[in-house]
């Protein structure tokens, strides 16, 4: 896979119509050289989603998107470095310069991309829900005029306070908020159905359920530097998220991670597919 991934990335750098004299002349593309000539790429992803981003047992950075994060590594032949983040300060790491890319569960939004650039095609999708104890809550409305934890930066939270009256609680990070919400100082966790429905697979929610439709469903986006978009950096990642759908390596990282198969995948693989020759 790693050979196959570096392969592709390559000759995505070719196919977006780069030549060295091109790169000389181009503004954009110091995140490129850098990480090359540093022989390091360095990568914000969450600490605390699982089964994206959460630490092991030994303090380790494991998931999905780490996962991911180890396949542009291995597409570049460089090191890798990995940043945590959290959804309140992600986009600012990475115009700080503090990271090089950003995969942690970013929602690709209007806004955003005027403050990061995101590659396309979007390589994940997932949208509103909540967790709560059975039978509490049947409905979006239940939540009107009542305490509901939410996650700090995290957009859910402008929507049910604006959308269903919600008292929304925001906490620094998600383990503080479902705690909360064990603890009966919330009705209900506000946060993304994926997570929501891994938590709930984890065998460690016995008694809760994420009892409500899914709303406002939205593609996730990686993102590099607003002004590396359109340059050798924003068009590599592009190159590695095409590869990602249309190989099925996302899908393969699904099952490795026990993640409820999402119908996003299949439907962008099969999209793509007629492109699929030209990657074997």
């Amino acid at each position: 896979m790693f050979k196959s991934l570096t392969s592709f990335a390559v000759g995505a750098v070719v196919l977006a119509g780069f030549t060295m004299a091109a790169t000389e002349s181009y503004a954009d593309n110091d995140r490129f050289k850098k990480v090359l000539e540093r022989g390091k790429v360095v990568v914000g992803v969450k600490a605390d989603y699982k089964p994206w981003g959460f630490r092991d047992s030994d303090g380790s950075l494991v998931g999905m998107e780490i996962d991911m994060a180890k396949d542009v590594a291995a597409a570049l032949g460089v090191e890798l470095e990995l940043v945590p983040v959290q959804s309140s300060n992600r986009m600012q790491f990475l115009e700080q310069g503090k990271i090089d890319l950003m995969i942690a569960t970013m929602s690709d939004r209007s806004d955003r991309r005027k403050v990061v650039g995101i590659p396309e095609p979007n390589y994940y999708t997932s949208g509103t829900n909540v967790l709560a104890k059975q039978g509490v809550v049947s409905k979006w409305e239940d939540l009107s005029g009542k305490p509901v934890c939410g996650k700090q930066g995290a957009f859910y939270n402008k929507i049910v306070s604006q959308r269903y009256d919600a008292k929304v609680v925001a906490f620094v990070n998600n383990a503080e908020a479902k705690q909360a919400l064990r603890d009966g100082k919330c009705i209900a966790w506000v946060y993304d159905d994926s997570s929501i429905g891994a938590d709930l697979a984890s065998g460690q929610w016995d008694g809760f359920e994420m009892p409500l439709k899914t709303e406002d469903d939205n593609p996730w986006g990686l993102a590099v530097p607003v002004e590396e978009i359109d340059g050798i950096w924003g068009n590599f990642m592009a190159g590695m998220s095409y590869r990602w759908l249309v190989s099925g390596r996302l899908i393969e990282l699904e099952k490795k991670w026990g993640i409820q198969p999402t119908a996003y995948l299949t439907t962008q693989q099969e999209k793509l597919v007629p492109s699929r020759a030209h990657l074997k």
